[in-house]
């Protein structure tokens, strides 16, 4: 099966079976390995992408589902938002062991992109559900706050 998908602004056209999860689609077939496998339940937000701007868990997205949709990836994520947090996990040194960070950047860029000032509370919302084994749960809050500041001046 073929199915055509914009990933990171580029169409892109998958010859998978329907049923791939997109996760491997990007690793496997495209090699974009900067999406990571954490537990193929959609219960950690390592697989985290975008799918028309919202977060998703992508180890649980088939391809066959997404024919024309809009996919952002780590690799492709910019703008604003994504500037803003990837310079604040940089200056805050929020990644230990960094596998959960892709997902944890992705999630942290929709949350400013739709709430640019967020409190603790809207923070801990967005980000609940994306696991970080090394537990540097207060440097991404406090990373977010950064670049919400980032993103004001």
């Amino acid at each position: 099966m073929s199915v055509t998908l914009t990933i990171n602004g580029e169409k892109r056209t998958l010859d998978a079976a329907s049923d791939t999860p997109l996760l491997w689609a990007l690793r496997d077939e495209l090699g974009m390995t900067g999406t990571k496998f954490g537990c193929g339940i959609a219960s950690c937000g390592a697989c985290t992408v975008h799918w028309d701007g919202i977060p998703s868990r992508s180890c649980q997205l088939q391809i066959g589902d997404l024919e024309g949709a809009n996919i952002t990836t780590i690799e492709g994520a910019n703008g604003k938002a994504a500037e803003a947090v990837q310079a604040a996990w940089q200056e805050l040194d929020v990644p230990q062991c960094g596998y959960c960070q892709s997902g944890q950047i992705l999630a942290a860029t929709a949350l400013l992109s739709e709430t640019p000032k967020p409190t603790d509370d809207d923070i801990d919302a967005a980000m609940d559900g994306n696991v970080c084994r090394c537990a540097t749960y207060a440097r991404i809050r406090k990373a977010i706050h950064v670049a919400a500041d980032k993103m004001e001046g």
